[in-house]
């Protein structure tokens, strides 16, 4: 038998094979399709050979949180604080800026300052963040919590995505590294411990109670693990949760706090989506352990506390400026010497990112010449998504074989799906699993693009698919809808 010698020094083969198996489903085969089918429709009608034509005029990419792709208005008070940052030349003649561009005095004030801080926002800052954005921060958390913050704590990031990265190469020292993940979960953090072959430790959500937390769900797991030779070192929440939009109670965060203190377990609190609560209060696990240390002096002052934010989600929606931050409560002060190591070896955050982040923990303030339209633009965006995640929401109830949790936060529904026994069989002898092919099949008739519950985890014998409610209108929504009863009735026993 012959065989040919690879021309490539690098092949499949040979590569890190930990990156080989790491899974991002949200970005994956169905994200990839999509987008060709995006730049098919770009070339116009009709395709040109051997192209067929698409069924759909337009591609609704309802598979990640991406809000300006959907059209999401950028806040005005941000982008004008950044056009001058990245011109400061426009600063020569604020007269003009103010009397013939509509720039208010508070605009051109921050960018000022903004430009104290960095100098240039092409220049590098320093590797933690420039020190008065981290300033702002920690007063935003502060007005947030009730309690003091210390900037020193903070650490910028290019979203919190890197912060998570950050915090899981420091934590995961060996393979028997155990991190505890809720079930279903955003793909990060499953790609994350498979690149660095450490071990997942998965604890089911309970659809039943709103994807709640369940306590005795999270010891089971911990033990579990612990039997079978994992180092448990840190648990990770997502609150409000993605994908299932799910927001804890006060008490699911203490409960949490309190099992992480007992097992010494670091918390990694993913709260991105805190501005996105439509139901109950926001409590971020820095407030609820200020809390408990305050009614139990003593028993939790050694909790490790890592909390993330971004200004990709929540009303501001700028992903693809990268910027966020992280907050080390509790940690040891040579950990958080090595998590600065961590973050010098790539630098900086993107100082443009930086600007942003300290514009959306700092925004116009009632009195300030650019509060009116400000909090008009922000009341819009937060209006809009709560209106839109109701009427998806109404509709998957009006859908046969679908169940839905009622919208509580964050920018998905994370519907069940109940599939006839034929498209479950189809779907097997496509190689696919059922969520899969029923989401492929959603995504070829009507160019809407979600995301199948395997990709995030889920009980065995269930279905589900996760869907943002970014994208503007209603019509895209009667789709599905449509599309549902015909797939139902192709496939129906």
């Amino acid at each position: 038998m012959s065989s040919t010698r690879s021309l490539h020094s690098l092949n499949i083969e040979n590569i890190n094979p930990h990156v080989r198996e790491a899974q991002y489903g949200v970005r994956g085969e169905l994200a990839q399709r999509s987008e060709k089918y995006r730049a098919q429709l770009k070339k116009g009608h009709p395709p040109t050979p051997p192209e067929e034509s698409l069924p759909f005029d337009q591609v609704i990419s309802a598979n990640i949180g991406n809000p300006q792709q959907l059209d999401q208005k950028p806040i005005t008070f941000f982008r004008q604080v950044l056009s001058l940052v990245e011109y400061p030349p426009l600063l020569e003649n604020e007269q003009v800026l103010r009397d013939s561009l509509g720039y208010k005095q508070d605009v051109i004030d921050r960018a000022k300052w903004l430009l104290g801080e960095v100098k240039s926002v092409g220049a590098y800052s320093a590797s933690q963040g420039a020190p008065g954005i981290r300033e702002s921060v920690a007063r935003y958390i502060e007005k947030r919590d009730g309690y003091l913050s210390d900037a020193a704590n903070i650490f910028l990031s290019a979203g919190a995505s890197s912060g998570v990265n950050t915090l899981m190469n420091v934590i995961c020292a060996s393979p028997q590294t155990g991190i505890l993940v809720p079930i279903p979960q955003y793909p990060l953090y499953t790609a994350t411990l498979a690149v660095l072959n450490a071990r997942l430790v998965p604890y089911y959500l309970e659809e039943s109670k709103a994807w709640g937390t369940n306590l005795k769900t999270i010891k089971e797991s911990y033990q579990k693990a612990k039997s079978e030779g994992a180092d448990v070192r840190a648990i990770v929440v997502i609150n409000p949760g993605n994908p299932t939009g799910a927001s804890l109670s006060a008490e699911d965060v203490r409960s949490i706090l309190d099992f992480a203190a007992e097992e010494k377990l670091v918390i990694l609190a993913d709260e991105v989506y805190q501005t996105n609560v439509f139901i109950g209060k926001f409590t971020s696990f820095k407030k609820g352990l200020r809390d408990l240390q305050k009614e139990v002096p003593g028993k939790y002052d050694n909790l490790e506390v890592a909390s993330l934010n971004s200004i990709s989600k929540g009303m501001v929606g700028e992903c693809g400026h990268r910027g966020g931050y992280f907050e080390l409560t509790g940690f040891d002060q040579k950990v958080a010497e090595q998590i600065y190591k961590f973050v010098s070896i790539m630098l900086c955050p993107p100082v443009i990112g930086q600007c942003l982040v300290e514009m959306a923990v700092n925004p116009p303030k009632e009195g300030d010449p650019s509060y009116p339209l400000y909090k008009k633009e922000y009341d819009a965006i937060a209006e809009g998504l709560r209106a839109r995640a109701n009427a998806l929401y109404e509709q998957f109830e009006k859908m046969e074989g679908v169940d839905c949790q009622s919208p509580q936060g964050s920018m998905y529904l994370f519907p069940t799906i109940h599939l006839p026994q034929k498209a479950i069989e189809a779907a097997k002898k496509e190689g696919r699993k059922p969520d899969n092919f029923y989401c492929s099949h959603l995504l070829d008739a009507t160019g809407i693009c979600v995301v199948p519950g395997s990709d995030f985890g889920q009980k065995e014998g269930t279905l589900h698919f996760r869907t943002t409610f970014l994208a503007p209108g209603t019509e895209w929504v009667g789709k599905i809808t449509e599309f549902h009863k015909e797939f139902m009735d192709e496939y129906r026993d």
